[in-house]
């Protein structure tokens, strides 16, 4: 896929037959309840200051058409993403309108009542549509991450990790904070050449490659992107490490054979809130008796997560056809009913995400003109650059996280763990 085909879902609604001026009044009304941060729109010359007087925060919106109200009115937080898309609005800074709103959190769910909530059960029937079933996944996976790997490698660094970075020093660059990370990993599941690594979700390979290279491990690693699995591919034959890794083009439902440690770098936002209990249920089965699991998710806020759950947004409806954030809760909740596997350790460290996010965001604007020529449309780099922003203002609000969770199986010797990633 280059060039983009995006459309902005068909409003339930016939707006040209209701007052433009009627809905757009609505949505300003709305906007008067913000308390946290604020808001400058400007629309004709007009300018309207909404929030609290004076807040670091600032957000500002430049209305370039009226048809961003329709949208608005009645799609919610969707239809402001999708009256971006088609430049509709736009901001000198995106995330910071992401942040006010998010840190006015009843407004956005007000945005999201009235025309939003009458076409509600329709688009949730159609996020039905993209249940993550065996299917659904390899359906799910090749609408994101087989866009195309020239596309992911005008932004990410020469890692090619697709994951949170993390950034143990002030000067960190993003490729430093990703073999930061990958290290980390490493290290929290106590390693060794002895050990034969589970991958779920090989992303572009970087972290089989590593746990092979670096610590002369055995690595099983497995995907549902053909896209990621050619890549990969490529990068095992290059370096030789045929021997060692083993790439996999299966769901996880499917996998067998016995390891000593597994690994799951923010796949878990693909497996679906009703697939939970099969995903750990499968992870607990493929570890040996003494084996440990490090899972890497992104998370979002328990307080939210049920309103989530029966809720689709703005990444679900043009990111993430499958995509379901968990909260930390709800895993440990499964984990101690359905599986023999303890909690041993978490790690949260979100606004390393955030930093990621932007630096992701910097290296995507600077490439637009590549992208452009590689057959990418600027609806489809509007929508990529919403994506990019609206996550790390959730990243910066807090209303998602990123955790780290280290997994024991009953007969795992972990004691020499205990302690050492506190600092």
């Amino acid at each position: 896929m280059k060039a983009s085909s995006i459309s902005a879902r068909p409003n339930l609604f016939n707006t040209h037959a209701l007052s433009g001026s009627l809905l757009r009044r609505g949505v300003l009304r709305q906007l008067t309840h913000l308390k946290q941060g604020q808001l400058v729109l400007i629309e004709d010359g007009e300018r309207h200051v909404f929030g609290a007087a004076g807040s670091p925060l600032l957000g500002e919106i430049h209305v370039i058409d009226p048809a961003a109200w329709g949208l608005v009115a009645s799609n919610g937080s969707v239809g402001a993403g999708e009256a971006f898309i088609h430049g509709y609005w736009t901001s000198p800074d995106l995330t910071a309108v992401v942040r006010v709103f998010v840190s006015n959190l009843e407004v956005l769910d007000a945005l999201e009542g009235g025309l939003a909530k009458l076409g509600r059960p329709l688009v949730q029937a159609l996020h039905w549509l993209n249940r993550n079933t065996r299917k659904g996944s390899q359906k799910n996976i090749a609408a994101h991450y087989d866009l195309g790997n020239d596309l992911f490698e005008q932004f990410l660094d020469p890692t090619m990790m697709y994951s949170a970075a993390q950034f143990l020093h002030a000067d960190d660059s993003l490729e430093q904070a990703q073999l930061n990370k990958l290290e980390r990993i490493c290290q929290k599941l106590a390693l060794k050449p002895t050990d034969h690594l589970l991958e779920i979700g090989t992303g572009w390979g970087s972290m089989a490659l590593y746990a092979a290279q670096h610590y002369g491990c055995r690595v099983t690693t497995t995907t549902l992107s053909r896209e990621q699995y050619a890549f990969t591919a490529r990068r095992i034959s290059d370096l030789g490490l045929q021997e060692r890794v083993t790439l996999l083009l299966e769901d996880y439902r499917d996998l067998t054979g016995q390891y000593d440690k597994l690994v799951s770098i923010e796949m878990i936002e693909a497996v679906g809130h009703r697939f939970l209990p099969t995903y750990f249920k499968q992870c607990a089965h493929l570890l040996k008796s003494d084996g440990l699991m490090l899972l890497q998710a992104i998370t979002i806020r328990e307080q939210r997560y049920e309103q989530a759950k029966s809720s689709v947004d703005f990444i679900q409806r043009y990111i993430f056809p499958g995509g379901a954030l968990p909260c930390v809760q709800k895993m440990l909740e499964v984990v101690s009913r359905d599986t023999d596997m303890n909690l041993l350790h978490m790690e949260d460290f979100g606004l390393h995400y955030a930093r990621t996010l932007r630096l992701w965001h910097e290296n995507f604007r600077r490439a637009q003109g590549r992208l452009t020529e590689l057959g990418y449309d600027e609806c489809f780099l509007r929508l990529w650059e919403f994506y990019l922003c609206y996550c790390e203002g959730g990243f910066l609000e807090r209303t998602i996280g990123t955790a780290q969770l280290l997994l024991a199986k009953p007969s795992a010797i972990t004691a020499p763990l205990l302690g050492r990633f506190d600092a």
